[in-house]
C-alpha cells in the first residue's frame, strides 16, 4: 500500500513570537512540496499565532491530557488544542514517558481521546540504549506499541506511530538502515494485527537525529514513512531539505 509520507516537527520547549518568520518560511516551503504532508507540533502558548500566521499549514500540539475538563492544573485537553486551532497532536514522546512517568496505559487513554476529538495523532515509542545493547529493542518496542495503541481507529491517515529510539534522540547517533528497517517491518506487523487492513495505511515515522545528510537513506527504507523531526525542525534551513528528501 502507497503512504504519502508524513514529515513532521517537534519543537519541544522552544519558539515564541519572534518565531513566526521561521514558520511562515517552513510554511512557503512546505507549500512547493505536495508530494509530502507537513506538519509542526509547536508549544501551546504558540498555537494559535502559528494557526493565524500560517493557515495552511497543520499546526500541532505536544500532548494532550485524556481528560475533557478538569482539575488537572497545567494539562490542555483536545477541545483546548481544537479551540487554539490545532489539528493533530504528539502523543507518547520519550521525553515524556521518562521526565513524566507516563505509563502505556496513558499514552493509549491520551491517543483514544484525541482521536475521538478529532484531533490526528502521532503515537511515539521507542527504546533505551541498554534496551538496545541487550538485544530486546523490536521485542521491547513492539510489546510497548501493542499497550499503548487505542483499541480502534476510524481512519488510517489520522493516525501515524513515530519510532524514536530514545538514544538517538538529539545525540546525532542514528541506528543503521537495517536495524530501521528491522523496527518498522516489526512495527507494521503489530499495526497490522492490531487494525487488520487498516493497519497498512499507518504511517510509520522514524525520529532520531534526522538531519538533510541522512534524510534520503532512512527514507528509502521499506516502511519508513516520514519523520519526526526535532532539533533540525527549528529552522527552515535545516527542516525544508528534510522534506525534499521525503518527496524523494
Amino acid at each position: 500500500m502507497e503512504r504519502k509520507k508524513l514529515v513532521a516537527g517537534n519543537w519541544k520547549m522552544n519558539g515564541t513570537f519572534a518565531h513566526l518568520p521561521e514558520i511562515r518560511a517552513i510554511a512557503a516551503g512546505a507549500a512547493d512540496s505536495r508530494a509530502v504532508d507537513v506538519a509542526l507540533c509547536l508549544p501551546a502558548t504558540l498555537i494559535d499565532r502559528a494557526v493565524r500566521a500560517v493557515p495552511g499549514l497543520p499546526i500541532g500540539g505536544q500532548d494532550v491530557h485524556a481528560a475533557a475538563n478538569g482539575a488537572h492544573t497545567g494539562c490542555i485537553s483536545s477541545a483546548m488544542l481544537l479551540d487554539a486551532g490545532a489539528s493533530l497532536t504528539i502523543v507518547g514522546h520519550s521525553e515524556r514517558r521518562e521526565a513524566q512517568h507516563e505509563s502505556d496505559a496513558d499514552v493509549r487513554a491520551k491517543a483514544e481521546a484525541a482521536l475521538a476529538a478529532g484531533l490526528r495523532v502521532i503515537l511515539c515509542v521507542g527504546e533505551s540504549l541498554e534496551v538496545r545493547e541487550r538485544g530486546e529493542a523490536v521485542a521491547a518496542v513492539s510489546s510497548q506499541l501493542d499497550a499503548s495503541l487505542p483499541p480502534a481507529i476510524n481512519h488510517p491517515e489520522d493516525f501515524a506511530v513515530a519510532y524514536e529510539p530514545i538514544w538517538a534522540i538529539g545525540t546525532g547517533k542514528v541506528p543503521t538502515t537495517a536495524d530501521i528497517g528491522e523496527m518498522h517491518s516489526a512495527l507494521r506487523e503489530r499495526l497490522v494485527q492490531a487494525y487488520g487492513e487498516k493497519g497498512q495505511g499507518v504511517r510509520i515515522l522514524y525520529g532520531g537525529s534526522v538531519k538533510a545528510s541522512n534524510a534520503a537513506e532512512i527514507f528509502a527504507v521499506p516502511d519508513v514513512d516520514g519523520a519526526l523531526v526535532g532539533g533540525a525542525s527549528l529552522t527552515a534551513e535545516d527542516f525544508l531539505p528534510i522534506v525534499v528528501a521525503a518527496a524523494g
